[in-house]
């Protein structure tokens, strides 16, 4: 009996009878040959069916009329021909023996194109196609990486509560859930908890889904996502900012490394993650509306000057990070931002309490921010006082104001979304992509 192969390990089983599983991706034919697209997870390959060596018309004809997604298991001799297509490229199938498994007829997804909102309610099926495919095998890559780095760099992952009393990161966009008696919420961050587990293990992680009930449409926004939160004990900004780059490094190019194929299949400009080395430019946030207001008062074009209008104290729309990426090659760490725009929880800078010790780490090529972190309030004191001022009740944080009291250090962290990070690495245009079942304002199914 033939040993059953993966596509993706064709090229060790060259001249060998070997059998594959999968589903037609593509058929094409005439006459007494058929050509098979076979997908299986793996990759995609060529099958070549031709009747005589087949030995059975009623079964070449059945194969004949099979419709796209049919299942089949095809068994046969592994041929090396650089003119055949898949991936990996270079080899086929060529079939002696063949089992069809189930017979599929009127694909809904034909390849002419469809609509964004008929693909979305047919997610299910459009996960097989080629692009979902690479993207989704990228995303495992890049997790995959991540967990690999904080691990081998002494974190150790501790989960985090999903279901929370309180809020993080301020209270107008959290889902609220009953709780038996009580109210509480879907967890936005597990970043206050692994402040606490910081003071038992040095060096942390927390890597879950985290929702969001910000009311965006944009093309970087989900309801529910994945994000990595590492948390640092006696670590200030700067030494955060040195973490960031080389976990980012690695990131980018552990998956050039393991995913160049599916990149091509996206047509990834490979150059522009080739050249993403630490360490990486920095720019405080007042140099970053200095260059905003010079590019503002260069334009000429008025929808263009209106769209860069900014002013010190406000925050960077998806337009001004755009622009300023545009300035480099590299991702750019954009630090002390104004305190009134970012979390309760951030060091005030010395000298500058309207200014924090945060920083995001903002993507090249338009991709905006994939990283914010910031070094966290280690004063009891004053960390009361910052719940107060954010008007926020004081009795849920109890618990969080008793580690300042207990050994506390200067220490620092920072959030890495998942999804976004997979957009800017695969180059792709939007953040639904990313995901198997995006869930955003107006997507709940399937």
């Amino acid at each position: 009996m033939a040993q059953v192969i993966n596509i993706q390990n064709m090229a060790q089983h060259v001249g060998q009878e070997v059998t594959l599983q999968g589903w037609i991706y593509q058929k094409t034919g005439k006459g007494k040959l058929q050509f098979i697209r076979l997908r299986d997870g793996s990759g995609i390959c060529q099958c070549v069916v031709f009747r005589p060596n087949l030995g059975n018309d009623d079964l070449f004809a059945e194969i004949k009329a099979l419709g796209q997604e049919s299942a089949l298991r095809v068994t046969g001799e592994v041929k090396q021909d650089d003119r055949a297509p898949g991936v990996p490229g270079g080899y086929e199938l060529d079939v002696k023996s063949a089992e069809i498994v189930q017979a599929a007829q009127e694909y809904p997804i034909t390849p002419k194109d469809h609509g964004i909102e008929f693909l979305l309610d047919n997610r299910h099926l459009h996960l097989r196609s080629k692009q979902q495919w690479a993207i989704l095998r990228v995303r495992g890559t890049i997790k995959r990486a991540i967990i690999d780095w904080l691990d081998n760099n002494g974190f150790l992952n501790v989960d985090t509560p999903i279901i929370t009393p309180s809020a993080a990161e301020g209270t107008s966009n959290l889902f609220e859930v009953g709780y038996y008696d009580d109210t509480a919420y879907l967890a936005q961050t597990g970043q206050l908890y692994n402040e606490a587990n910081i003071y038992a293990f040095g060096k942390v992680y927390c890597f879950g889904p985290t929702f969001r009930a910000e009311k965006s449409k944009t093309r970087r926004h989900l309801s529910e996502f994945w994000m990595c939160e590492p948390e640092i004990a006696f670590c200030d900004l700067d030494q955060l900012m040195e973490i960031e780059e080389q976990f980012i490094e690695y990131i980018v190019q552990t998956t050039l490394k393991e995913r160049r194929a599916e990149l091509d299949v996206l047509e990834r400009d490979l150059t522009a993650l080739e050249n993403i080395r630490a360490p990486f430019p920095r720019i405080s946030y007042d140099e970053a509306i200095e260059r905003l207001h010079a590019l503002r008062d260069a334009e000429t074009d008025p929808e263009r000057k209106a769209m860069l209008a900014i002013e010190w104290g406000e925050d960077f729309g998806s337009p001004h990070e755009t622009e300023l990426t545009k300035q480099f090659d590299k991702p750019v760490f954009v630090y002390g931002y104004p305190t009134q725009v970012k979390a309760f929880y951030m060091e005030p800078w010395p000298g500058r309490p309207e200014v924090c010790k945060s920083v995001d780490l903002l993507a090249p090529e338009g991709y905006g921010e994939i990283i914010g972190g910031s070094e966290r309030m280690s004063d009891p004191e004053k960390l009361l006082a910052a719940i107060h001022a954010h008007d926020l009740p004081p009795e849920n944080y109890d618990w969080y104001i008793d580690l300042r009291k207990f050994g506390s250090t200067p220490h620092s962290g920072f959030g890495i979304g998942l999804e976004r990070t997979v957009t800017w690495i695969t180059g792709i245009s939007h953040i639904r992509q990313t995901i198997a079942f995006p869930r955003t304002l107006n997507r709940l199914t399937p």
